[in-house]
């Protein structure tokens, strides 16, 4: 991803190197705070949720113990603000970006309460602290490193889209265990490589929004629902492949 690092100022034009590394500094611990809220807002949703026997009488069937339509509602709900986002209503203003976020993360809440029904606490807990260690280390590394990681990105993108298409035909035709185990662990790479490319890419795009409010904020809330969605991924491919069963 080429940057224009033309040093830009709204009143003077010009902005020394200190204030431009000072305004990025506050860019990127804005998206991290916003993601790490998002995170929690999520959390606390799922294990609320899995702790309510109202919820859970509306999610299954207590004669059968089947899944009811409402639950397949709620599994899906995400996919109602990441379709705003896939058609760039969060541009349009700093609001619906707003909405878009924190539905992001309300939705995904309540769609992973099943989590801690079949997960041990603990096994959550650790896989959580895991996710998040790999996570820090990946987003250290895309903030310091030289290297352009746009080819890296793409590829995995790609990929992401491979893994997700062999997936569903695995889930239809072959139901292979085996392979299900082997797609789970390159997924979860994959959004590993991609925590990396996106910490870079937000960093350099600060360069193209420094100086609008409007665009930064909402460039903030693209960049922390990106790395939201690359974190989740790590943790559940992370809890599935070590998680401990109820």
């Amino acid at each position: 991803m080429a940057v224009d690092y033309t040093k830009y100022n709204t009143s003077t034009g010009v902005q020394s190197q200190e204030q431009i590394d000072a305004g990025l500094r506050a860019h990127m611990i804005r998206i991290f705070n916003y993601m790490a809220v998002a995170l929690t807002i999520t959390g606390a949703i799922a294990y609320f949720a899995s702790q309510s026997q109202t919820f859970l009488q509306q999610m299954f069937d207590y004669r059968t113990g089947q899944p009811t339509t409402l639950f397949m509602i709620v599994a899906f709900c995400p996919l109602v603000p990441w379709l705003g986002y896939f058609f760039g209503l969060h541009r349009k203003s700093v609001t619906m970006a707003n909405v878009i976020f924190w539905g992001y993360a309300t939705c995904m809440g309540l769609s992973m309460f099943s989590i801690f029904l079949v997960y041990t606490n603990a096994s959550i807990a650790r896989a959580f602290f895991i996710s998040a260690a790999v996570f820090a280390g990946m987003s250290f590394f895309g903030y310091t490193t030289k290297r352009d990681l746009t080819k890296m990105g793409s590829f995995l993108i790609m990929a992401m889209w491979a893994v997700f298409l062999s997936s569903i035909v695995n889930m239809i035709f072959f139901k292979s265990s085996t392979f299900d185990l082997i797609s789970s662990a390159v997924w979860g790479l994959v959004f590993v490589g991609l925590t990396a490319y996106g910490v870079q890419a937000f960093k350099n795009m600060y360069h193209h929004v420094a100086g609008d409010k409007k665009a930064e904020k909402i460039a903030s809330f693209e960049g922390a629902l990106f790395l939201y969605i690359t974190f989740i991924n790590i943790f559940m491919t992370i809890l599935r492949l070590m998680g401990d069963r109820r």
